[in-house]
């Protein structure tokens, strides 16, 4: 990348309102730029073309669909690095990050500071429309991973540049060391109008644990939040709100589609927020919408910066990058709506929904993992179906919200279902009584799980509750990437 292109960029980004930033409509006029830039400098995806015979034009968003589709076997594993970048040139960007590996090796992805402007912009987005920071003194704590993944660097840089256009934004870097963690926001946080806590939603639900046990004020610290990594459900945010004190869960949280290939591809509005809550309080209408017996995700997104197009209900994603994406099967299970076609769609259910101070963006929706998913008597049981149970009071009280889902033989070898909770640190094993905990697995899958109803026969709707200290090493080891099912 030039120097050039480089300080355009960043004069760019610093000089344009928010606003001005994404007042962008919804066309494909960046589609063909891309698509060329990429056919001409990227050496990988000209022989990728080739390779498929594909010689033609693109001018439009019909053109642009005729592309064959690149993925991490037939295109990132099959060319090397280099070549993947433009004029083959891996020193022209000056950062690379490495992705998690949770689905197979981790893999390096390079990017420039125009990329990373490009998503200083979805952070600008939730501290300006969720946050007011633009006209509130704001304390940042990154509580990702730090090194070479992708969330604690990523997510440091992106806030430092937001905070150069005028925002009173100051960031620290703790990770995920809890104690420092704590003693930065006791002598810290005074001194600002809110603190930002931003990191995995596990990790921030157990650093409120803990802090509660320690009598931690939380509420006094006007806490708002950016979660990245994990799909959650309303009770649990709603949990989080409780502990913080918050009245506008829809203002005070947000949670981004981050992915170390892609960067940030779209991010919770307080408008994206509002309709989820309307779907999880009506199972049947989140049902009829997005087709699954669990609740996605749902984020706003730009398709200037990220353009979404579907396939065979998973999503397939483009937009400019250290490693230019085009077309780009990232095969999370989801599906888009245009604003319009959204709106329409709550407003018959019923749902009286404010869009006044609303951006006319597109959503995207994005369910969890499905290799999390455990099979009993032909229903998909879904790791989501069962956070919701374990955030009902009095259980939130007991246990940390992580879990373990797998189906087991019992003494006649029938299948059962099996749960190992962990507790808090300060709860003991033999202090709660499993069958209550039991009883709200089972009431939320008969709730929320339509195939549960339907192939499970009655007598085996039920579950073999276990419960494991904090931490323990068979299903809660620390200092991994937590599973929420077996096989």
């Amino acid at each position: 990348m030039s120097t050039d292109t480089n300080i355009k960029a960043y004069r760019h980004f610093l000089e344009t309102p928010i606003d001005a930033l994404l007042e962008k409509t919804d066309n494909d006029a960046h589609l063909a730029p891309l698509f060329q830039q990429a056919a001409n400098e990227v050496p990988a995806y000209t022989d990728f073309l080739r390779q498929h015979g594909f010689s033609g034009t693109i001018y439009n968003r019909t053109d642009f669909a005729t592309l064959p589709l690149t993925t991490k076997d037939n295109y990132m594993r099959a060319y090397p690095l280099a070549q993947r970048c433009r004029h083959g040139r891996l020193d022209q960007c000056e950062m690379i990050a490495v992705s998690s590996g949770s689905t197979g090796q981790p893999m390096f992805w390079p990017r420039s500071i125009r990329h990373e402007l490009d998503i200083a912009t979805r952070f600008e987005q939730v501290l300006h429309d969720s946050f007011a920071a633009h006209s509130r003194s704001t304390l940042v704590i990154v509580c990702f991973a730090l090194g070479n993944w992708v969330g604690g660097i990523y997510t440091a840089n992106c806030v430092r540049l937001v905070a150069q256009k005028g925002y009173a934004l100051t960031l620290l870097t703790p990770g995920s060391n809890i104690d420092e963690i704590f003693r930065i926001v006791r002598e810290l946080s005074p001194s600002f109008e809110q603190t930002v806590f931003a990191g995995y939603p596990p990790f921030i639900k157990s650093l409120l644990d803990r802090g509660r046990s320690e009598d931690i004020d939380w509420p006094s610290y006007h806490l708002r939040f950016i979660f990245a990594g994990e799909v959650f459900s309303e009770e649990w945010r709603q949990l989080l709100m409780t502990y913080s004190g918050s009245s506008q869960p829809c203002h005070d949280s947000a949670s981004l589609y981050g992915t170390a290939d892609a960067g940030v591809l779209g991010n919770e509005t307080p408008l994206s927020i509002g309709i989820r809550r309307f779907f999880a309080e009506n199972p049947n209408a989140a049902r009829d919408v997005f087709g699954e017996s669990r609740l996605p995700a749902l984020m706003q997104y730009d398709p200037v910066s990220r353009y979404f197009e579907t396939h065979d209900d998973t999503l397939v994603v483009s937009g400019d990058n250290g490693v230019p994406l085009l077309r780009y099967h990232i095969a999370d299970s989801g599906g888009i709506f245009s604003y319009d076609e959204l709106i329409q769609i709550v407003n018959n259910y019923g749902c009286d929904i404010d869009t006044s101070e609303a951006r006319h963006l597109p959503f995207v929706y994005l369910f969890g993992r499905a290799d999390f998913t455990v099979s009993y008597f032909g229903a998909n049981i879904y790791p989501e179906n069962i956070m919701v149970a374990l955030e009902q009071t009095p259980i939130s009280e007991w246990v940390s919200g992580k879990f373990v889902l797998e189906v087991d033989d019992d003494s006649l070898l029938d299948k059962k279902l099996c749960l190992a909770v962990e507790l808090l640190p300060q709860i003991a094993t033999d202090a709660i009584n499993t069958a209550t905990i039991a009883t709200a697995v089972i009431s939320q899958l008969q709730r929320l799980n339509s195939e549960f109803n339907a192939y499970v026969p009655l007598a085996q709707q039920k579950i073999d509750v276990t419960l494991w200290p904090h931490g323990h090493p068979n299903y809660f080891p620390a200092g991994v990437k937590h599973r929420y099912s077996r096989r």
